[in-house]
């Protein structure tokens, strides 16, 4: 649990939480940690203190005791959307203190690719040890768009990384390269055993599924399937739950138009091309994904919860079997935008917004 976190939490004026009534009662949201620079992804430390990305090319180790610099994170392309970006630790991290990270590469000439790289950390340094690239996309491309980048640790320790269309809309289609596709690799960036037999004659070896834009939330239900939430154009923004070897639709099918208001494609369907769960018009501009599992809201076990950039809040879709009975916006334009969402392991909802300004918020009951 957090223990150091939660301890600062507890000591009276240290910390002032805005109250709203919601769904579940009244809840309190206390700011941890201000100042975040563009943050991207976060991830708690077992021993209490917690990780921050900042898309500027920065990680921070936050505790009460304040922030401190993580040295030997590899150097990133922080152009437009591309920097540092998503951060998971490993299941045996307390015995292996392995974590990965994605990150835009520099590919020479201008151009990059989204990479993800396996790390050994030291909380001492604090220090990044051993970074190696476990998958790096190709072909590098000029665009600083749509790198998706997600990470998502399977049960039995697999990655799912998801990768957008990087502006280039047709190579979305394409599953032999992963542009606009999700691949699920091994901790050691092989194909997993678990990838789909029957694929695409010219599929790459670490293809999940194919045919989305910008993935830009992640995350493993209690059952240990995968769900996501991708960017639409002018709106069409989806839920999707990834079946292996599916094809996403992406740009051929959307329930959004293009931003001149033209028609994608095939317009809302078309043969061999999935449907997404749900799908938001106008767009909430979905990043960020968390399945809630903790104790503290028993009432939203098993329910989504997303995070949205263009509407700043978080949207909570009630879940059964799979589909969604309704949603709910919490904190509607008063925190900016929400980066990223996580169910903490104290059981609280926590969240980070993007600006340049922007903090690192926990969510619990009154």
């Amino acid at each position: 649990m957090l223990r150091t976190l939660c301890a600062l939490i507890a000591l009276p004026g240290l910390a002032l939480a805005d109250t709203y009534e919601t769904s579940h009662g009244t809840v309190e949201v206390t700011q941890i940690a201000a100042d975040i620079e563009n943050g991207w992804a976060f991830a708690f430390l077992p021993t209490g203190e917690i990780l921050v990305t900042e898309r500027g090319g920065t990680l921070w180790m936050i505790s009460d005791l304040g922030r401190e610099r993580v040295r030997g994170v590899p150097t990133v392309v922080a152009r437009q959307q591309g920097g540092l970006l998503d951060i998971a630790l490993a299941h045996d991290f307390e015995r292996s203190n392995r974590l990965y990270l994605t990150y835009a590469k520099d590919r020479s000439l201008g151009e990059s690719s989204t990479a993800v790289a396996a790390a050994t950390f030291d909380r001492f340094g604090p220090a990044l040890h051993d970074v190696t690239d476990l998958f790096v996309q190709d072909p590098p491309l000029r665009s600083g768009r749509h790198y998706g980048s997600r990470i998502v640790v399977a049960e039995n320790g697999d990655l799912w990384v998801t990768f957008g269309d990087r502006g280039e809309r047709p190579e979305a289609q394409d599953p032999s390269n992963a542009i606009g596709s999700i691949i699920r690799i091994t901790p050691q960036g092989a194909p997993s055993p678990e990838n789909p037999i029957e694929q695409p004659d010219n599929a790459i070896a670490q293809t999940w599924s194919y045919g989305h834009r910008n993935v830009q939330g992640a995350t493993m239900a209690a059952d240990g399937s995968l769900w996501t939430v991708e960017h639409g154009a002018r709106g069409g923004d989806e839920l999707n739950h990834p079946q292996p070897g599916r094809n996403y639709g992406w740009p051929l099918i959307s329930y959004g138009t293009h931003y001149t208001g033209g028609k994608i494609g095939f317009g809302t369907a078309q043969e061999g091309m999935e449907q997404p769960v749900h799908y938001w018009d106008p767009s909430i501009a979905p990043s960020g994904l968390t399945s809630y599992a903790g104790d503290l809201f028993p009432q939203w076990q098993g329910d989504l919860f997303v995070g949205a950039l263009a509407g700043q809040m978080i949207v909570r879709l009630d879940m059964e079997d799979g589909k969604v009975l309704g949603e709910e916006e919490l904190f509607a334009g008063d925190y900016g935008r929400v980066r990223d969402v996580r169910t903490g392991p104290d059981g609280a909802l926590w969240f980070l917004t993007d600006a340049s300004d922007g903090a690192l918020y926990r969510v619990t009951p009154n």
